[in-house]
């Protein structure tokens, strides 16, 4: 009897991919702000700025945007931003903060965020 020639593996055997279809390390993260209470929102990111006051959104890409404000209410307890379109139209959301350390906070959050997404020309 004869025995059949012995079978060498393929050239080319399975193994790691190419360098070419390697994982990909992912984009660095993009800076966000948030700012929540029981009621209202405010949400700083690559996309733009967005309010949630009750149930009701409003989004509001960098493109449209023309000026962005904030300051604290008269009381201190609260951070109002201002959006400000470049067709003059305004929108405002105020969140309150609790504790009012919290307030300090978020001003430097929005300051650092702003200047990274929206800075002065």
């Amino acid at each position: 009897m004869t025995q059949p020639p012995p079978y060498n593996p393929p050239p080319g055997a399975f193994g790691p991919p190419p360098p070419q279809y390697a994982p990909q390390p992912p984009p660095p993260a993009a800076p966000e702000f948030l700012a929540v209470d029981r009621h209202n929102s405010v949400v700083v990111d690559m996309s733009g700025i967005t309010f949630e006051i009750r149930d009701a959104e409003a989004e509001f890409s960098w493109p449209e945007i023309h000026t962005v404000h904030y300051k604290a209410t008269p009381n201190g307890k609260a951070l109002v931003v201002a959006v400000v379109l470049h067709n003059g139209q305004l929108y405002e959301c105020q969140v309150e903060a609790k504790p009012k350390e919290r307030l300090r906070e978020w001003f430097a959050g929005l300051q650092a965020i702003l200047g990274y997404y929206k800075p002065l020309r």
